[in-house]
């Protein structure tokens, strides 16, 4: 089975996500830049990102941080939001079974696949770390989903696009796909069991190498 991440691997969502965060960070006293944000928060659960904001700027600011973050970003995703490049045809071309299990929330997720037209093809067999105890890179979302599937971790492959996801895989004892064509530089998603890559085109038969 393939698991597949759903934000900068399914629908080109990162690049809305950082330029929201960027703006937010400016506002709420926590000027960040872009590589900080993606080291720090790509990939990352809902939950995670919130602590490390309380942390910095309190509970207050963190929760007018989530409210004007889920405004902005629905905003944009509205506004624009298409899939990753090349995804419709590693799909297409797909003949393992496949899900999703992202760090994302259901009810985001069901925006972005839906204004992507990618929903339909995984209802049904979408996770989210919400379900789960710890979010990436923790093995715990990947097991989920594998278990939910009636696979045998050992038999799936992860795809994914940020450093925590990748780990998250290698610690579920998955071997993983780290697409390189978004935000996170390759370097930072090479490591044990893990092929890095940068054309989703590539994927089905990287999967079957």
């Amino acid at each position: 089975m393939v698991i597949f991440d759903c934000d900068g691997v399914l629908v080109d969502s990162e690049p809305l996500a950082l330029r929201v965060c960027v703006e937010l960070g400016a506002e709420l006293g926590w000027p960040l830049t872009e590589t900080e944000i993606v080291h720090r928060f790509l990939g990352r659960s809902e939950r995670a990102v919130r602590e490390q904001i309380a942390e910095r700027l309190g509970e207050e600011r963190a929760a007018l941080w989530g409210e004007r973050y889920r405004e902005r970003l629905n905003a944009a995703i509205d506004a624009g939001l298409t899939a990753v490049d090349g995804i419709g045809e590693a799909l297409d071309a797909l003949a393992l079974p496949h899900c999703i299990a992202s760090s994302g929330m259901h009810d985001k997720m069901r925006r972005t696949l839906t204004r992507t037209g990618l929903y339909e093809r995984f209802a049904g067999r979408i996770f989210s770390a919400s379900e789960v105890a710890r979010g990436k890179p923790a093995p715990d979302l990947f097991l989920h989903a594998a278990a939910r599937m009636g696979v045998d971790p050992a038999r799936c492959a992860v795809v994914e696009d940020s450093q925590y996801g990748v780990r998250a895989a290698r610690a579920a004892g998955m071997r993983s796909f780290g697409y390189a064509g978004g935000l996170t530089p390759p370097e930072w998603l090479a490591g044990p069991g893990t092929v890095v890559f940068d054309d989703m085109r590539e994927l089905p038969a990287l999967l079957t190498a």
